[in-house]
């Protein structure tokens, strides 16, 4: 059986198909019961979210491979966009790598480099990888495999991302750029402003240099407006980040207490 038999992206397929891909973010979570959770609850892909959680690498490995059994696509938040920490999480399992805040094509170039072994990139091979269930391959094979599976996500979170928003969604490798709505809305001086104009210009902008470079939007910040992430999906965004695992058990926790609390006695 040929490598690329055994390792499929689901999310790289979708996206293809001008699908919409799903995901949802760990937080809280260090226990790989969260992959068949997430499975279960029809998400497509759950991201690993190491720049604002204190998991560690090891349930990061531990809850990526769960998900490669689950079918569910695992991804990455590196805390910083460094091959020490991007090499790290691909070797553990993941599938994916979320760059935050890229500013440059020098920087999204930097994360394909990291992310990428040979000859497209500089990532080391180890030989044996989690993602091709520990089977051993001729290396150029393996390299193949592991190159069209590994999807890189760079993230825009400033005023500078989105000024150069063509060149950097213009860098070879690059599969998806996810807007951080949140850091981009703080960095403008618009804390929280989800309705203010500048928003759309934001997406369309992001959804525009997407098309032309053949690459895909994602959508983030948004998750307590599910009526702009409709718009934005709309208007040609194909990746939603939807809310963290911490969000969504308080969430339905909040919302079952009250149930109870409002019982007329």
């Amino acid at each position: 059986m040929p490598a690329s038999d055994i390792l499929r992206n689901n999310v790289k397929d979708m996206l293809a198909r001008g699908e919409v891909a799903v995901s949802m973010t760990v937080r809280l979570t260090r226990g790989i019961e969260i992959a068949r959770i997430a499975k279960t609850a029809g998400f497509d892909m759950l991201y690993i979210d190491l720049e604002h959680s204190p998991l560690t690498m090891d349930a990061t490995g531990q809850i990526c491979m769960a998900a490669q059994d689950a079918g569910i696509m695992p991804a990455v938040r590196v805390p910083a966009n460094t091959p020490e920490y991007i090499s790290r999480v691909l070797d553990a399992g993941a599938m994916g790598i979320i760059a935050p805040n890229v500013r440059s094509a020098d920087e999204a170039r930097a994360v394909v480099r990291a992310a990428k072994l040979p000859p497209q990139g500089g990532r080391s091979n180890t030989g044996l990888f989690p993602q091709l269930q520990y089977r051993s391959f001729p290396a150029a094979e393996t390299c193949d495999a592991i190159n069209d599976a590994t999807m890189v996500i760079v993230q825009f979170e400033s005023a500078v991302s989105l000024e150069r928003a063509d060149e950097i969604a213009a860098v070879e490798g690059v599969d998806v750029v996810l807007v951080g709505l949140n850091d981009m809305l703080g960095d403008m001086g618009l804390t929280g402003q989800y309705d203010h104009p500048k928003v759309r210009e934001i997406y369309s902008r992001t959804i525009e240099v997407c098309r032309k470079h053949g690459k895909h939007c994602g959508v983030g910040g948004l998750a307590s407006r599910p009526d702009l992430i409709a718009e934005y999906v709309r208007l040609g965004a194909r990746y939603v980040s939807s809310g963290t695992d911490l969000a969504f058990l308080l969430g339905a926790a909040t919302q079952r207490a009250k149930q109870i609390k409002d019982i007329k006695l």
